[in-house]
């Protein structure tokens, strides 16, 4: 998946593609280097943003999801609010991606259940300006998973079905930066749900502090592209279904080493488009092959992670 930000504030890119036009290029060119989805969003979540009106929203995401739509990509809508779903929907986006997985917006479930779209629900405590004051976890891999699991529930009371879904455990979102690396590392614990698993750890603080230099500084954005391809193909290996990223090409190469490594390890195949314990979901095959293989579902064992509390940085998900 690869990101298409049209804002002036965002943290990765600074308003590069805020343009239409810039944005509709930018996304043809991830496309070029290997992306299978767009994902495309009009309001920043870094930490501390503050959130634009809904219209604002509306005139930034449509042009550019009609015009990707038209050039017969798949597009993802990355939104809160269940009026942009619905819009974007109707523009021709196939999947709505909602960093709440409906909490943000309470009619947010009732909208993807009458549009029928995939629905990418993130693990969230909180809009950008509190998200980091709400990072206290006992265990944070079991506690994301339970809480995930909750809102599976709640969006199956909404009439969401459950071959619409997709879970993201929302690295960097009320996540101190140690606390992302469990949850990395214990991508099975989301496999337990049922539904495929999207990772978004492009460019992400977590990494900035990974990489920081002998004085402590953390690296910027764009030099946690070779980290977050390293990330892309240790998630793919351990069975994620997408990586969400802001450059492709590196990530797409990736993954192909690491299903390429799994075949010829032990032939579970697992870790590339099309080798994944969970498939694609059922809105999206019916309309587009992001898939060129079965994809084999295996039992996943339980794990557990006691948070030492050692937290030295924040998280964040820049956008």
């Amino acid at each position: 998946m690869g990101v298409v930000n049209v804002t002036p504030d965002s943290f990765s890119d600074g308003g590069e593609w805020f343009e239409p036009s810039a944005a509709v290029a930018h996304g043809l060119e991830l496309l070029g280097e290997g992306a299978d989805i767009l994902d495309v969003g009009g309001e920043s979540t870094r930490p501390g943003s503050v959130r634009v009106p809904q219209e604002q929203e509306l005139a930034r995401v449509l042009p550019v999801i009609e015009q990707l739509a038209a050039r017969g990509a798949v597009v993802s809508v990355d939104t809160t609010r269940a009026a942009v779903a619905e819009r974007a929907v109707a523009a021709g986006a196939r999947m709505v991606n909602d960093v709440s997985g409906g909490l943000a917006d309470p009619e947010m479930g009732r909208a993807v259940a009458e549009c029928g779209a995939a629905y990418v629900a993130m693990h969230w405590r909180g809009h950008a300006d509190v998200m980091d004051d709400r990072q206290e976890y006992g265990d944070v891999v079991a506690d994301v998973r339970d809480e995930l699991a909750a809102r599976m529930a709640a969006l199956h009371d909404d009439g969401v079905r459950p071959e619409q879904l997709i879970l993201d455990p929302g690295l960097g979102f009320a996540k101190a930066g140690v606390l992302n690396w469990p949850l990395l590392a214990h991508l099975d614990a989301l496999h337990q749900l049922g539904r495929p698993v999207l990772v978004g750890a492009s460019r992400k603080r977590f990494l900035g502090h990974l990489l920081a230099d002998s004085a402590g500084h953390p690296a910027v954005p764009r030099a946690r592209d070779d980290a977050t391809a390293a990330i892309s193909a240790l998630s793919a290996a351990a069975g994620a279904w997408c990586v969400r990223v802001h450059t492709v090409r590196a990530s797409a190469d990736a993954v192909k080493v690491a299903a390429a490594w799994a075949a010829a390890g032990d032939g579970s195949r697992v870790g590339s488009p099309g080798t994944s314990p969970h498939s694609a979901p059922e809105a999206l095959t019916s309309t587009v092959a992001l898939t060129t293989e079965s994809w084999t579902a295996g039992e996943q064992g339980m794990p557990t992670w006691q948070d030492s509390g050692a937290r030295t940085d924040d998280g964040g998900r820049p956008r």
